[in-house]
């Protein structure tokens, strides 16, 4: 049975819950490659190390992260508003961006605060999406502050003055 709700409030319920922001990278058989901002990153499991995110099932770059075997994430500090919105355009996203190349091509992005390099370990259906499930296979940390998302806004943490 399923259950109508309006999916307009529905997503602004959603919206209620902060997210991160992250750009999910990979390449294509060709070498190219191929990226996307999301905010549905989280942590899986620390033994093993494990992580997950999702893609629209519509995404036109899905089947090039299904057949690669291998992601990267790449968390987006506070100053980095410009790249999330450029890599959640349609488009060339990487024409004017500095990247390296990581775990088997799979783009790195400078500057981040968080680098994640993975393989998949399990592809699930999602209703409209896909969930990726990866293996950390390695990762960097780095100073910053997290650029985060809230009711359709970004944002910045900041520490609650109750928490030490």
């Amino acid at each position: 049975m399923t259950v109508m709700i309006d999916q307009k409030k529905f997503r602004q319920a959603l919206g209620r819950f902060t997210t991160g922001i992250a750009i999910a990278t990979t390449c294509k058989e060709d070498g190219s490659p191929v990226g996307l901002t999301i905010n549905s990153f989280n942590s899986v499991s620390l033994d093993p190390p494990m992580v997950l995110w999702s893609i629209g099932r519509n995404s036109p770059s899905r089947a090039d992260f299904e057949d690669a075997g291998h992601f990267t994430i790449n968390v987006l500090g506070s100053d980095q508003i410009p790249l999330s919105n450029s890599f959640a355009r349609p488009g060339d996203k990487f024409s004017e961006v500095a990247w390296e190349s990581g775990n088997k091509g799979a783009p790195v992005i400078p500057g981040c605060i968080a680098t994640f390099h993975c393989k998949t370990a399990f592809c699930y259906e999602g209703g409209d999406h896909i969930i990726f499930v990866g293996e950390v296979e390695n990762f960097d940390l780095n100073e910053g502050e997290p650029l985060l998302y809230l009711d359709g806004r970004y944002g910045v943490a900041r520490p609650h003055p109750d928490t030490a």
